[in-house]
This record gives structure tokens, C-alpha cells and sequence, in this order.
């Protein structure tokens, strides 16, 4: 880990939910169903404008944390970059379950975040967190069901 933290903040702090994968667990099927469809899992594209706290990658990482924790999932490792003191910020939480992902721009006020989820996790639950921390005044949420089998 310490080889990437000359390009970013890395984390070393997986969550406290993070589990030992047996062989048994290992064979288990994270594919989600709802509403009579079967697919790998939710994807929530979620753009917020007139955003505040896009700089402080801590804050960012700490923010993006209590999300994935809100969610059900479990934290693997992170990794974010900031472009300078007023600069955005770009970042990924891996997660067990798959990701959640931010790019900021404080010089427009805006952030996109993408939370990708598979199995019992509830991407949803992340969204009251993420408006709580960066406040924005307007948000737009779009959402894909990826992996979808017939």
C-alpha cells in the first residue's frame, strides 16, 4: 500500500464487517433479484449540483464510508486523489460488493457519484448520507440493473 500513497490517499482500513471468504461462501450467488428479474446488481449514477465539501478528500472518504456502511457493505480498500488545495477531488471505496465512486468539481459546485452494489446490499440507503455531507441544492438519480438475465 505504501507504493500508492505518493498518488492519493490510500486507505488500509477495511470495514468492521469485512468476513474471511471460506469455499462455501466463495460459491454463493450475489446476482439480486427484484421484481421478477435477475441481475448482478444496481447501479445509481447520482449527479449533485450546487454542492458544498468537494475538496477535503478525507472528508470525502469519510463521507463515501458511512455510505457503503448505511448500505449493508463491506469496505475493501480506498484510494482518492486530489488536484490541489482548491482542487476536485476523485476517488473509489471497493467494496466487497462492487464500488462507489466520486469525481468532484468545486469550481461548478458539482460531484458525480457512481454506487454500484451487488447482493443484499441496499444502494439506496447510501443517498440520505452522501445529500447529508454535501448538501447540494438540486440532485438527478438514474438507475441501471447490470448483469440483467432474461
Amino acid at each position: 500500500m505504501d507504493a500508492l500513497s505518493p498518488l492519493g490517499m490510500v486507505s488500509d482500513n477495511p470495514s468492521d464487517n469485512q468476513t474471511e471468504f471460506g469455499e462455501a461462501e466463495a460459491q454463493k450467488d450475489y446476482f439480486v433479484q427484484k421484481d421478477g428479474v435477475k441481475f448482478a446488481g444496481t447501479h445509481l449514477l447520482l449527479d449533485l449540483w450546487g454542492a458544498s465539501n468537494l475538496t477535503d478528500p478525507e472528508l470525502i472518504d469519510r463521507a463515501l464510508r458511512d455510505a457503503a456502511e448505511a448500505a449493508n457493505a463491506t469496505i475493501l480498500h480506498s484510494h482518492f486523489h486530489h488536484f490541489g488545495p482548491d482542487g476536485g477531488v476523485s476517488g473509489v471505496l471497493v467494496l466487497a460488493e462492487s464500488h462507489i465512486s466520486i469525481h468532484t468539481w468545486p469550481e461548478r459546485d458539482f460531484a458525480a457519484v457512481d454506487i454500484f452494489m451487488c447482493g443484499a446490499c441496499n444502494p439506496y440507503r447510501s443517498l440520505p448520507v452522501l445529500k447529508e455531507t454535501f448538501s447540494p441544492t438540486s440532485s438527478l438519480l438514474a438507475e441501471q440493473r447490470r448483469g440483467l438475465i432474461a
